[in-house]
């Protein structure tokens, strides 16, 4: 289980990203494409373009974490926002967890393909 405080500052990429990419080719994407630092300490999420497949991008104050997470079925609800600058959208922590746990943030709701083991 993951666990993010509440000023975490996250930061999903709108468009989809090539999932071949590890610390370097994120790095850069973050640099780059979304025009932040990867190393402020803020969590940078990435996804494939079938949404089945999420990377998120995390330097902890002495290294980059690369996690990754593979649906087995399903897609990620992914957050679509008015509010997107430099191909990126600002999320919350809690927003985030949700993301990760299967919630649809347009309903609040479980995706059909979530259960609880």
């Amino acid at each position: 289980m993951l666990s993010f405080s509440g000023s975490l500052k996250v930061f999903v990429a709108v468009e989809p990203c090539d999932m071949r990419k590890s610390f370097h080719g994120l790095h850069d994407a973050v640099s780059g494409k979304l025009k932040e630092d990867p190393k402020s300490g803020a969590v940078f999420a990435f996804t494939n373009k079938r949404r089945t497949l999420l990377k998120l991008l995390y330097f902890d104050g002495s290294g980059l974490w690369v996690l990754a997470k593979r649906l087995e079925r399903g897609t990620f609800s992914w957050p679509k926002g008015t509010d997107i600058r430099d191909g990126k959208l600002r999320l919350s922590s809690t927003a985030l967890a949700f993301l990760l746990d299967g919630i649809d943030m347009r309903d609040g709701c479980k995706r059909p393909w979530y259960e609880l083991g």
